[in-house]
């Protein structure tokens, strides 16, 4: 399994993804958000399998909903990453939000517990969104009001177990309370600060051949026909129009009317992943099928980083393989460059127009190691 660092989830289709195969106590997916029953007496967590690697990664989240103290002596919801024996070992690293303290605890655990941990008082806002960090020296604690500032909490030297427990990791977002009244922890944009509503469909071909991607239909407003039934065409299928309503909604929307700009910059970004195979050649079409459509005028820029935040490093910048032709936008990268890409990452796709800037595909970029050489 990859790092850490690919894994994102915006929670929006209600249903527990497969990476989150070892979720347990009657956590859910509802609302856009992943929920954790907060029950006396129980434990309950949104968790991963033990097969991930948090060397040299990233994550964050955000904190939604902390449980309530109640009458607990004890009740919490928190963020840890598990080393593979943590039964017998109690060690983790992440953090903690007790409800009875109001204390948020940024820990580094053996047994259990870090006699050293760093402890604030809690804010919902100020502390909205929590990431942990690895660079090969040293763990970050941080914390952001809007998962873009951010402040370092804590600094540590990189435990022992954690190089040594590459695939062998899991991610536990959980919540416990030993008396009080039920309720619950609530997490989103894991990894991601795009929360939009798509449809995602399948990419055709290999990363060897000029594949095109045929899903990700997105509508706007709610005029009249179906953003989903009305395109059928290959390619990326973006619907314009002047229908009221919200991007975010499944909507509806007239495909008939073509406002190029700036109605285009109304739109969500798409999600889409790019698997590309290492020391092959990678080629992919994404055509907006609007009739009469021209991307004139406009310039692509892409780039696949470590993470989606600010100190991520760049792995490669896409803006040389990127070529605009009326409606479609070609990527092709050549073999002599995918061959240096061993790492994955995140990535994303903007058109450029003057001082507009859309934001038209996000994801992440899954590297497929070459055995062949």
């Amino acid at each position: 399994m990859p790092s850490f660092s690919t894994l994102s989830d915006n929670f929006n289709d209600n249903v527990i993804g497969p990476n989150w195969g070892n979720s347990y106590g009657g956590a859910n997916e509802t609302g856009g958000q992943a929920r954790v029953p907060c029950v006396a007496g129980s434990y309950a967590g949104y968790q991963t399998a033990y097969a991930w690697s948090f060397a040299g990664a990233t994550i964050f989240m955000k904190v939604v909903i902390a449980p309530a103290a109640s009458t607990a002596t004890e009740a919490y919801c928190g963020v840890m990453v598990n080393a593979p024996d943590i039964a017998t070992s109690g060690v983790r690293i992440g953090f903690t939000v007790n409800a009875v303290t109001g204390m948020l605890r940024m820990q580094s655990d053996t047994a259990y517990f870090d006699a050293a941990a760093v402890e604030i008082t809690y804010s919902g806002v100020t502390h909205a969104f929590l990431r942990l960090r690895e660079d090969g020296t040293n763990v970050y604690w941080d914390t952001s009001p809007d998962g873009t500032t951010w402040t370092n909490r804590r600094t540590l030297a990189t435990p022992a177990w954690i190089p040594a427990s590459i695939d062998q990791c899991a991610l536990d977002m959980s919540a416990h309370r030993d008396a009080g009244t039920t309720d619950y922890a609530a997490y989103d944009l894991f990894n991601t600060l795009s929360d939009g509503a798509v449809y995602t469909g399948t990419a055709t071909g290999s990363a060897e051949t000029a594949a095109t991607a045929t899903g990700l239909h997105i509508g706007v407003g709610s005029g009249s026909g179906s953003a989903q039934t009305a395109a059928t065409a290959s390619g990326l299928a973006v619907f314009h129009g002047s229908a009221s309503g919200s991007a975010q909604t499944d909507a509806s929307a007239s495909a008939s009317a073509v406002i190029e700009y700036p109605e285009v910059a109304g739109l969500s970004a798409g999600d889409w992943d790019l698997y590309i195979e290492q020391g092959s050649t990678f080629v992919q079409t994404y055509t907006v099928t609007d009739a009469g459509f021209s991307w004139d005028g406009w310039t692509a820029r892409a780039q696949i980083r470590t993470t989606a935040t600010p100190e991520a490093s760049l792995l490669l910048d896409l803006a040389p393989y990127l070529t605009v032709t009326g409606p479609a936008v070609r990527l092709a990268i050549p073999a002599s460059i995918t061959d240096a890409l061993v790492q994955n990452g995140r990535w994303d796709l903007e058109m450029v127009n003057g001082a507009t800037v859309v934001r038209l595909l996000n994801g992440k970029a899954v590297v497929s190691l070459e055995v062949t050489r």
